[in-house]
């Protein structure tokens, strides 16, 4: 059922108000310096948290970018992503705990989804631990679809994961021209 302005829904008024007015929140590349934050919101966020070393190791090549999010000056979230010929793929992703359920993280994933029309790249895919359920709902409600399951994925666990897509294509297909010769019988 599509949700109205007008209908009450206590839920969705306590997210609205708890969300940051998106003018407050500054999404730029990741510098050398915001190391100690980002290092500080991955440990809070993570059972197996990446080293600086993994960090700086996926920052070196050439296809990778790191961006943060700032909110009043201090950093709250950040990304790191390849970009590839035909898709963006997410590598690494954490918003601070006393920052989440603000927007911040849809911000921060709408504003990749933007570069995909931008750079005409169709797609964002992540690889989702199957015991974070909170990145999977997330990423969900973001658009991403679990297309498959990557069984004993990771090397520090057997654990499982999950592998997300979101697709601009569909989004895009009612925008694209149609071609309207194709549709006239040849004589």
């Amino acid at each position: 059922m599509e949700q109205h302005s007008h209908d009450f829904d206590p839920q969705h008024d306590e997210q609205r108000e708890m969300s940051l007015q998106p003018s407050r929140i500054q999404i730029r590349w990741l510098i050398r310096r915001d190391m100690d934050e980002i290092l500080n919101i991955e440990r809070q966020s993570f059972g197996r948290p990446w080293c600086e070393d993994g960090f700086l190791s996926a920052l070196r090549q050439r296809n990778c970018i790191g961006t943060v999010a700032e909110l009043d000056h201090q950093i709250v979230g950040f990304m790191i992503y390849e970009l590839h010929k035909s898709m963006l793929r997410i590598l690494n992703f954490a918003v601070a705990p006393d920052a989440r359920r603000k927007g911040i993280g849809r911000q921060m994933v709408q504003r990749l989804v933007d570069k995909l029309s931008q750079q005409r790249r169709n797609e964002i895919v992540l690889e989702v631990r199957e015991t974070n359920v909170a990145a999977q709902l997330f990423f969900a409600s973001a658009g991403f679809r679990a297309v498959t399951v990557l069984r004993q994925h990771y090397d520090d666990t057997y654990e499982d994961a999950y592998y997300m897509r979101y697709r601009i294509a569909a989004e895009m297909s009612g925008h694209l021209p149609t071609n309207r010769i194709a549709g006239i019988d040849a004589a």
